[in-house]
């Protein structure tokens, strides 16, 4: 890679192909990494509502059928744009769950975020935005692998396809910290103002979902480094604290961790688990101390306990203030809108690792 080294220092972007890792270059800059991802908009018409409904309805809505066998439908980072002026009709918008809705569905349907029934419906439909051009992702200051300088000299259809990339992201210390997935086609490429040999490298931003607004400042503070103190998390918004959680999920993928001796004593402060991100943020941090991950549901948390996670069973665990939890996570709904008891689930999740629970 022909680069100058004091640039490379300062890199924190990587463009990579998936397939071998060859990196296609390098840059400081990634304008466009933030942005508003394209969103699915739901009418339900016939809206019954049986709890208020904000702005922000919730990270995972799930809309359950009625009198219908097929599975319930997940819509992700829902937001509510209200009711439609002059009907009966509330619209949601979300990112779609992989299946998505089923076209032309006709029923009752009653939707719900984990916690409680927000209300029904009699039917809904999906409403087609207008097309809207997605802006571009530009690196800038991109110091060109030879790969990647080699398809610009082509310049043909074919070879400015780089195909599925990763956009690998370092923080401020050169540490991984997680990636982003894209379909790399150049649309232009420049000189960059950054210095000589450098470009500035657009991709079709058609193939590429921003990280949303909403969740730049967590980025931002992780990007400046990890916490140095437990608990940064707990004045964030349950919306937010899902986007920490993402981070500290994907940062600890891409490190190593030494696991203790058999016998160790972890404590968890649990006045601030008043939602589910907040109760996988705390044991992370109790268990591998500030901006630790330790399970981002109950598979992940199982996983965790089968040790290669700062764990080894069998472990002693306080929990402070779990009165806390108690009041916010017992009353929680399945996908499929049945009751049940998250924090006895985590409970028993813990004892089965090997993991001893005093509550206090």
């Amino acid at each position: 890679m022909h680069e100058d080294k004091d640039h490379l220092r300062r890199a924190r972007y990587t463009l990579s192909e998936t397939e071998h890792g060859q990196a296609w270059g390098v840059c400081a800059e990634a304008e466009g990494l933030f942005g508003e991802p394209q969103r699915g908009t739901y009418e339900l018409f016939g809206w019954v509502p049986e709890a208020e409904v904000h702005d922000w309805v919730g990270n995972r809505v799930w809309l359950v059928p009625d009198d219908d066998p097929r599975e319930p439908w997940l819509l992700q980072d829902a937001e509510s744009l209200g009711p439609l002026l002059g009907t009966d009709s509330l619209v949601l918008t979300g990112l779609d769950d992989y299946e998505g809705p089923p076209e032309g569905h006709r029923g009752r349907v009653r939707a719900h975020d984990g916690r409680r029934w927000l209300g029904s419906c009699r039917e809904f439909t999906r409403i087609l935005p207008p097309k809207q051009s997605a802006p571009p992702l530009v690196l800038r200051g991109l110091a060109q692998g030879d790969h990647l300088r080699a398809a610009l000299l082509r310049g043909t259809r074919r070879a400015l396809d780089l195909e599925q990339a990763a956009l690998e992201i370092r923080d401020d210390q050169g540490e991984p910290l997680t990636e982003r997935l894209l379909w790399g086609r150049v649309s232009a490429w420049c000189p960059s103002a950054y210095g000589t040999d450098l470009i500035d490298l657009e991709l079709d931003g058609e193939f590429f979902t921003p990280v949303p607004q909403y969740a730049q400042s967590i980025w931002e503070r992780w990007l400046a480094g990890p916490p140095d103190h437990p608990g940064a998390w707990a004045d964030l918004d349950t919306r937010r604290r899902w986007a920490w959680l993402d981070l500290v999920r994907e940062r600890a993928c891409r490190r190593t961790h030494s696991d203790p001796s058999p016998g160790h004593a972890y404590e968890v402060d649990g006045q601030h688990i008043t939602d589910e991100p907040g109760l996988y943020l705390a044991l992370g941090e109790a268990v591998n101390g500030p901006g630790g991950y330790f399970g981002g549901c109950l598979a992940a948390l199982d996983d965790c306990l089968g040790g290669t996670f700062g764990y080894t069973a069998p472990a002693t665990l306080i929990w402070r203030n779990a009165a806390t939890a108690h009041a916010h996570l017992s009353h929680t709904l399945t996908p499929d809108g049945e009751p049940y008891d998250l924090l006895a689930e985590v409970l028993e999740v813990l004892a089965a690792g090997g993991m001893h629970v005093t509550l206090a």
